[in-house]
């Protein structure tokens, strides 16, 4: 089934500002969020809005799906859902609007999330050719990576049977201590120390890891650049981040894409421009000439009597737009090339058309001058 569009799912146009993207999601979050309501498809409803959330709240992500929509946002494996990984539940989400305390007679409760955790994101760039940018490829990249054990499946124990409850915090992670204040006495959640908030208590290591539940690999990634991607946009690679806590999952890789420039072509947005050298003779009588674009040569007619630094549009010529299907153009603008020597020849006839010129009109420069009287 297709993605749909972020901003429909928010309910929000795409000149949304910041606090009302904000506002959208706070008001479907609090609507959808599974500890409130128990309707079969409200867990996929809030992760489809946190998703569209996290997109539409970052200006660079927001950018890159502007321009690419959902394949802008596909590094790799596609943009994955978001979880309830990093929410301990209705309250974190919240908070901030019945604040950090609560129970009945001045006692408070605060608590920390020691269930499973998504891990950290990564960064790295990436720089591509100009032409790959213009129509896109797949990179192999190699990059390291903790991955679940694949003898304990992230146990971390050598057998089920080594896996028991700590006892300690019977299994909860956690452990609670009280604190009397001035306001009241306020229990406080910690890690426990015993098991380090997993709830368990591995007796025999598993073998390969060590009893770390993960090991660290060398592996190759496929980075699909989408056509049209320009400097500074990102990709993202779901779950080759840093490593969860808890049995969470891994964070993403997100590349940022540098784009070399090109000896002749100069992009701009989805515009693409290119000088041509032309001769003075060759702009006064006009020509027709085959000009390079992205995409191969077009023939392009020069009018008589153009000028330097004059500008034709080839339209359709620029960068192409799978998504809005509104293709850029190409301009070319004429650089005229005097030549600084002549043949004998060239000369004469220059002396000749110079001759020609003082006979029935002032020249440029006379008229010129005229103008300052």
């Amino acid at each position: 089934m297709a993605k749909r569009d972020y901003y429909e799912v928010l309910g929000i146009s795409k000149s949304a500002t910041e606090q009302e993207i904000k506002k959208a999601y706070r008001s479907l979050a609090k609507k959808y969020h599974p500890d409130v309501n128990k309707e079969p498809d409200a867990a996929e409803k809030f992760k489809e809005v946190q998703e569209a959330y996290d997109v539409l709240s970052d200006a660079q992500k927001k950018a890159t799906y502007d321009q690419f929509g959902h394949a802008g946002m596909d590094g790799a494996a596609g943009f994955g859902g978001a979880d309830f990984s990093g929410f301990g539940g209705f309250e974190d989400i919240f908070g901030s609007f019945f604040g950090g305390m609560g129970g009945m007679g001045g006692s408070g409760y605060r608590r920390q999330n020691t269930g499973p955790q998504k891990g950290q994101d990564r960064f790295m760039q990436m720089r591509i050719d100009f032409m790959d940018a213009i129509f896109g490829k797949t990179e192999e990249i190699t990059i390291d990576v903790e991955e679940t054990c694949s003898e304990c499946l992230g146990s971390g124990a050598k057998t089920k049977s080594d896996v028991q409850v700590c006892p300690t915090c019977n299994g909860t992670g956690h452990v609670l201590s009280q604190q009397r204040t001035a306001f009241g006495v306020f229990q406080t959640q910690s890690v426990c120390p015993n098991c380090r908030g997993t709830g368990k208590i591995i007796k025999t290591p598993c073998p390969k890891c060590k009893g770390k539940g993960f090991e660290k690999k060398r592996i190759k990634v496929e980075v699909k650049i989408p056509a049209g991607i320009q400097t500074g946009q990102q990709l993202r690679i779901s779950g080759k981040g840093e490593r969860g806590v808890n049995g969470g999952p891994n964070g993403d890789l997100y590349i940022e894409i540098l784009v070399n420039r090109h000896e002749y072509f100069i992009r701009d947005g989805k515009d693409i421009s290119i000088y041509v050298p032309l001769s003075a003779l060759d702009a006064t009588l006009g020509c027709t000439i085959d000009v390079p674009t992205v995409y191969g040569d077009v023939e392009l007619r020069i009018p008589a009597g153009t000028q330097h630094a004059q500008k034709f549009r080839l339209r359709g010529k620029g960068v192409k737009n799978a998504r809005t299907g509104q293709d850029g153009d190409q301009y070319v603008i004429v650089e005229l090339q005097i030549p600084k020597s002549l043949s004998k020849e060239e000369t004469e006839l220059y002396e000749k058309l110079r001759k020609i010129e003082k006979k029935q009109k002032k020249s440029v420069f006379e008229r010129f001058k005229e103008a300052f009287k």
